[in-house]
């Protein structure tokens, strides 16, 4: 049975919301969540300001709970860019790097930044096959990638990661998940990975101020190794924190952005993230299917069997400004035009979108 997801959010008829991969919409549920929490939040009378530790805790418990990790390794952090960074903090100085070729930048650029060593592989249709040869020739010793590249849509398939860590047992892999978590069942723990990130206001669905980091209990273990070593805290208030805790989540957190990003997992929960998937890989097969009868794919995306919803159409970018007259909420990305595939789209959404792309191109001509 087809079902219709966009009754939970509320998107006017002349808007074809197809920008995911730039920013997500929130549920309506949401933003009723949103102002009966500032409101008690603010309340003098009220107990929430002090009650920001434990609440925390139990948004990581909804996070370890959907995506299967242990809490004591799930941290709660303002984006992505913040948790990666503070991770890669704790390795030290002579770690080598494997990048993709083009990833996002803020993947890339703190190591190129902090002036680890590195080498780029290239992101193509061989993209598995260029990572293998790359890891036995170079023998990095972590490997970093965004699951889902942010221009090309390209997905890395998940079962050659898992190999991948079979192969090379010693070898760390980190997954930037911004443009992927939220679209699918993912089980950390027997991923492959060693550590993966997101932002929350993307795929997740929850707005600005929000992330989470999970890390392998063996990677755990090996980051930040001198000041593990160190005594814990003891004072009451930081008596059960961990070392890594006071690194990846050193102060306070925004409770109604951290708020904000549990109402999404327990949203996400109770559709089921099965469901999501299909819902989403049927909507993205149409959009493909005429995407690409008009030869509107870049060339390596559609020779892949692995696709994502995020897809970058070939069409000039002068184009842009005409889309987004129309009500076609999509970006400039690469050699096209970007788009995304979420929950909250259907197919009468991929209608709209092939006819203003038919519409444009048509006239262009």
């Amino acid at each position: 049975m087809q079902m219709d997801y966009n009754e939970h959010f509320d998107v006017p008829e002349n808007i074809i919301y197809l920008n995911t991969p730039g920013n997500g919409l929130m549920p309506k549920s949401h933003h009723i969540w949103r102002q009966h929490r500032d409101a008690a939040f603010f309340a003098p009378s009220g107990m929430l300001r002090e009650q920001q530790g434990e609440f925390i805790t139990e948004v990581k418990k909804d996070i370890a709970e959907l995506f299967h990790c242990s809490t004591d390794r799930t941290f709660c952090v303002p984006n992505f860019s913040f948790g990666f960074n503070t991770l890669i903090e704790g390795f030290s100085a002579d770690t080598s790097f494997a990048l993709i070729s083009e990833d996002y930048p803020s993947l890339n650029y703190p190591i190129i930044s902090r002036g680890f060593p590195h080498f780029y592989i290239e992101a193509n249709e061989n993209l598995e096959e260029n990572i293998f040869n790359a890891v036995t020739e170079n023998k990095p010793n972590v490997l970093l990638l965004s699951i889902v590249q942010y221009i090309t849509g390209l997905k890395v398939n998940l079962d050659f990661i898992k190999k991948l860590k079979v192969a090379f047992p010693d070898l760390i892999i980190i997954g930037d998940a911004t443009q992927f978590l939220g679209t699918e069942p993912f089980d950390f723990d027997n991923s492959g990975f060693d550590a993966v990130g997101t932002s929350g206001y993307k795929w997740m669905m929850a707005g600005f101020g929000n992330g989470f980091l999970m890390i392998s209990k063996d990677l755990a273990s090996k980051i930040y190794e001198d000041a593990q070593s160190r005594p814990r805290p003891q004072e009451g208030m930081w008596a059960k924190k961990s070392i890594l805790d006071t690194y990846f989540e050193p102060g306070h957190q925004d409770t109604l952005s951290h708020g904000t990003l549990q109402q999404s997992i327990r949203f996400l929960k109770g559709i089921g993230l099965e469901n999501i998937q299909q819902h989403i890989h049927r909507l993205s097969m149409l959009a493909y299917d005429e995407l690409t009868s008009r030869d509107l794919i870049l060339p390596f995306i559609k020779t892949k069997e692995i696709k994502s919803s995020l897809i970058n159409i070939q069409i000039p970018q002068d184009f842009y400004p005409a889309l987004l007259a129309d009500g076609l909420k999509c970006f400039p990305r690469g050699t096209g035009i970007r788009i995304g595939i979420h929950l909250y789209n259907n197919e009468i959404d991929i209608e709209k979108l092939i006819q203003l792309i038919d519409k444009h191109t048509w006239n262009s001509k």
